[in-house]
């Protein structure tokens, strides 16, 4: 006798039975894996909340959307990386400024040796009141950044660069280090984390530079120094590079940068965001906010030419950049008008990191189309 097989169909209510405690279970798991290694390990990729954390702004409007609480977090290791002059040391540095207006203290270890206080100051950074050191080893510098730290009062430290500290000292004792002085300071809610990086709510961010790995046939050949550590510590890690170059009348006045946030444990990762880097000036805030406002539909754009409320404001993105500096009223209303409108902006902001287009090497800069400027 053939004996048949039949499928059991589960009614509705069984399925809706099922899934309760499928799901019941889904929250048990994340509740597990928060605990065990911090708020914000494992989050839906769309998922637009994010986490309620002290934030200091980049200097950066675009840049801000996207790390998705305004900045970035207090209370973390942040890694900028990139080629070099791509911009790194002025992020960097444009934190710092933000950090100071709004009463905080900052240092910048400068184990390159390289740091320009008049390029600094042209940022907006109070180089009176910055801290500088220049230590003569890797070693010192990170044990100076451990007594900064520890002391409490700093609100942001820049070490630049990991490179420079892994000239003096092994990786293995570079990280002994810092695990002392950040005890895995992205974890900073679980009992058995104290880090005091997260107790004192300070920011440190490390710049870092670009390696080629040797005999890679596929995928990226490009790595970061330091090893794998730096990664696992850091909250936010951010790629920046230059993307082309920005032209006057031949010459070249900036460049156009592209940042992608490629680990952001407060908020939603791997979102893109573009802006102009203008030399002596830094990040060009007019030209966000003719950027984001066409975005947001603020401003119109038709062919080459911009309008604000029906009334044209320039030719070109660059005079519609010099009429926000003569119309710094107008400014304000746009820049209102996007903080508004946040939560559309950052949905078209939204980078993929399959789908997006692969950032491109610095070695292969394209030129940004020269762009006609207003004559007095």
């Amino acid at each position: 006798m053939t004996k048949n097989n039949l499928k059991v169909v589960k009614s509705t209510k069984d399925k809706e039975l099922e899934n309760k405690e499928k799901n019941k279970a889904l929250e048990a798991a994340i509740s597990q894996i928060t605990d065990n290694f911090g708020k914000g390990s494992v989050m839906k990729l769309g998922q637009q909340k994010a986490m309620d954390v002290e934030s200091v702004s980049t200097g950066s409007l675009s840049l801000d959307l996207a790390l998705g609480i305004g900045g970035l977090p207090k209370g973390r290791i942040i890694e900028i990386y990139g080629p070099e002059s791509s911009g790194k040391t002025t992020l960097a540095l444009q934190v710092i400024a933000e950090a100071q207006k709004a009463g905080g203290i900052c240092g910048f270890v400068d184990a390159e040796h390289a740091l320009d206080p008049v390029y600094a100051k042209k940022l907006g950074v109070n180089t009176e009141e910055l801290l500088i050191s220049q230590p003569d080893t890797g070693e010192q510098a990170l044990e100076i950044t451990d007594t900064l730290i520890k002391s409490g009062s700093m609100s942001v430290i820049v070490i630049d660069s990991v490179a420079a500290l892994t000239q003096e000292l092994k990786l293995k004792e570079i990280w002994e280090i810092i695990s002392r002085t950040s005890s895995k300071i992205n974890e900073p809610s679980t009992k058995k984390i104290d880090g005091s990086v997260s107790r004192t709510n300070t920011m440190v961010i490390f710049i870092n530079q670009i390696r080629m790995k040797i005999g890679v046939m596929f995928g990226s050949p490009e790595t970061t120094s330091g090893g794998n550590s730096l990664k696992f510590y850091s909250s936010v890690r951010m790629d920046i590079r230059r993307i082309g170059a920005i032209k006057d009348k031949g010459e070249i006045i900036g460049n156009a940068t592209r940042v992608k946030v490629v680990k952001n444990k407060v908020a939603p990762p791997f979102k893109v965001v573009e802006f102009d880097l203008m030399y002596g000036k830094g990040i060009s805030k007019t030209g966000e906010l003719i950027d984001l406002g066409a975005k947001a539909d603020i401003v119109e754009k038709s062919g080459a030419w911009y309008a604000y409320k029906g009334e044209k404001i320039g030719q070109g993105k660059e005079n519609a950049k010099l009429f926000l500096e003569q119309n710094p009223k107008a400014a304000a209303e746009i820049e209102m008008a996007i903080r508004e409108k946040a939560g559309l902006i950052s949905e078209k902001i939204q980078g993929n990191p399959i789908e997006k287009e692969k950032v491109e090497s610095a070695e292969k800069v394209e030129s940004v189309e020269e762009v006609p400027t207003k004559k007095n």
